[in-house]
């Protein structure tokens, strides 16, 4: 793939953070300054209340939603054979087949919809039938189609017509016989005897072919006009245009049409690998979102498939990215969490820092480039801060943030108080949202040796919305545990001015574990954890040190 066409996703984990989404749009602008490729900013999962206050506010479009980072169609380099119509002639099909070096046609209707496909055997097919003299006019093969198969000429008679009823007679018998022989409307192939091109059009016929290249006298041409008979004349003799003749028909006669099997532009490769080891076709039409034939795609064309070219932002973890990453080429990862399980094939470029947010990277990375940051952008960047870091209240936050948070504010002119509390107030706003949706909104799963355990978090600034959520929540955690197969599941509801956090969970051992990790006494209606507001920094390392002293 050309460095022009070359496609590349910013992304980052699901369930995201306004961190997520803003370290993704602003990450995207900064990598299309350098015109090396287009990157475009995605998302993993739906967008959360504060998060979408933040691109309101500055005006941003929200990333396009991914849910799978496999290979697509799309991705591969297909052949883009041109369709052609059920009416052209066989041998038109052959001569193509010839020249594009390809063994299958897709038949597509003037609309661009697949009609069917015409391959070689097919071909083959027809030249079985040769002793079938009735298959040209059951295929309805037009005269002008047969006169170009045999290299001829409509000298009389409708060009366009078609030969619909009789079949083929080649006149080599006597005048006796011919009349016999004879049927109204055959098609009748003969050579330089005028009285037998006579009687062939006397006998009704719908068409005479005269081979040998011969002038052909008034008289037969006055009464083929007289009874409606088209005269063909072609260079070839007789032999010749009885063995071309079948060539002629429309491929519609042979083409497949039932158990047509064809694929989207959106499909993903491993699907289409399976269906193309049960069938056993050479090549396979492909369609886009409308359902028009786009090129045709072969097993040869999977062997030189171009996989999704992706940066991660915000997490380097593997159950936390975008599904499907294993099939992906991942070229940068930008995170300031924990290193997490993702395994690459091939050096990345990893920019991981202790601080409290990915959008501070980010700006560091605008300030070693000298690309100016533009107003909205600037804004992204300090909401991503304020977010991450509960401006600057969590213990992740660090001098470095809140000195770039306050920089950005200048840039965007927001004033940072202000700015933060409508931001979580936005956040706060659960009353539209049902129990899955409030739960899912930041929830990341994450592994030990012998534990897997998820933990969502839920911030406001009231304690009071906090414990409904709460009543609200506990009941759902029991189903997390069975749709994710998870051992353990916890909820952080932290309320934001008092910097504290309660915990409720479900699961085996889930409440020993957290009540042992910070020496409080098991409760099961929750345990509440003073000073505690990250769940990078403060939770997750004391609860897997925790799980990892369990007997």
């Amino acid at each position: 793939m050309s460095t022009e066409t070359k496609k590349v996703w910013v992304v980052g984990h699901k369930n995201p953070d306004t961190d997520s989404i803003c370290a993704a749009i602003s990450y995207t602008y900064l990598k299309n300054q350098a015109k090396d490729a287009v990157y475009s900013a995605k998302r993993a999962g739906a967008v959360n209340e504060e998060t979408r206050y933040v691109l309101d506010y500055f005006k941003a479009e929200e990333p396009e939603l991914v849910t799978y980072a496999g290979t697509q169609i799309k991705d591969i380099s297909i052949r883009r054979t041109a369709g052609v119509s059920s009416q052209i002639s066989l041998k038109r099909a052959w001569e193509l087949m010839k020249k594009l070096d390809v063994v299958t046609l897709p038949v597509v209707n003037r609309f661009g919809k697949v009609e069917g496909v015409i391959v070689t055997k097919d071909i083959a097919t027809s030249y079985m039938d040769v002793l079938d003299n009735s298959v040209l006019s059951a295929a309805r093969t037009q005269y002008k189609t047969i006169a170009e198969t045999i290299d001829g000429e409509v000298y009389a008679g409708n060009e366009h017509a078609y030969f619909v009823r009789g079949k083929v007679v080649v006149a080599t018998s006597n005048q006796e016989y011919l009349e016999e022989s004879i049927k109204e409307d055959d098609l009748v192939i003969l050579g330089d005897r005028e009285e037998a091109q006579l009687q062939a059009i006397r006998c009704n016929a719908s068409c005479i072919i005269i081979g040998g290249g011969l002038e052909v006298d008034e008289e037969v041409k006055n009464l083929a006009e007289k009874r409606d008979c088209v005269i063909i004349t072609t260079p070839y003799d007789t032999f010749s245009i009885a063995r071309l003749i079948n060539q002629s028909m429309p491929i519609k006669q042979y083409m497949t049409r039932k158990g047509l099997v064809t694929f989207q532009i959106d499909d993903y490769v491993d699907d289409v690998k399976e269906t193309m080891s049960r069938v056993r076709h050479r090549d396979f039409p492909v369609l886009n979102e409308k359902g028009n034939y786009v090129g045709m795609i072969s097993r040869r064309n999977l062997m030189s498939m171009q996989k999704k070219q992706i940066i991660l932002v915000d997490h380097n973890e593997r159950s936390q990215a975008v599904d499907g990453i294993e099939e992906a080429e991942i070229l940068e990862i930008i995170d300031h969490h924990r290193l997490g399980s993702l395994e690459t094939m091939s050096p990345v470029y990893f920019r991981n820092q202790p601080l409290g947010c990915t959008s501070t990277i980010i700006y560091q990375m605008y300030q070693e480039k000298g690309v100016e940051i533009p107003k909205q952008i600037a804004g992204l960047l300090l909401s991503a801060i304020i977010s991450d870091t509960l401006m600057f209240r969590s213990p992740t936050c660090t001098p470095l943030d809140k000195e770039v948070a306050e920089k950005l504010a200048e840039l965007a002119e927001i004033e940072i108080e202000e700015h933060a509390r409508n931001m979580f107030r936005a956040g706060s706003n659960f009353s539209d949202k049902t129990t899955e949706e409030i739960f899912y909104q930041d929830f990341k799963i994450f592994h030990t040796d012998d534990c897997d355990f998820g933990v969502a978090q839920i911030s406001a600034m009231s304690r009071e919305e906090l414990d409904k959520l709460g009543e609200q929540l506990k009941p759902f955690l029991v189903q997390v545990l069975g749709e994710k197969k998870l051992d353990m599941v916890y909820v952080m509801l932290t309320d934001i001015l008092a910097e504290a956090s309660r915990l409720i969970y479900a699961g085996n051992d889930a409440g020993k574990v957290l009540a042992g990790a910070f020496r409080k006494r098991e409760d099961e209606e929750g345990i509440l954890l003073d000073g505690i507001v990250s769940r990078k920094k403060q939770l997750i390392p004391t609860l897997m040190n925790a799980m990892a002293e369990r007997p």
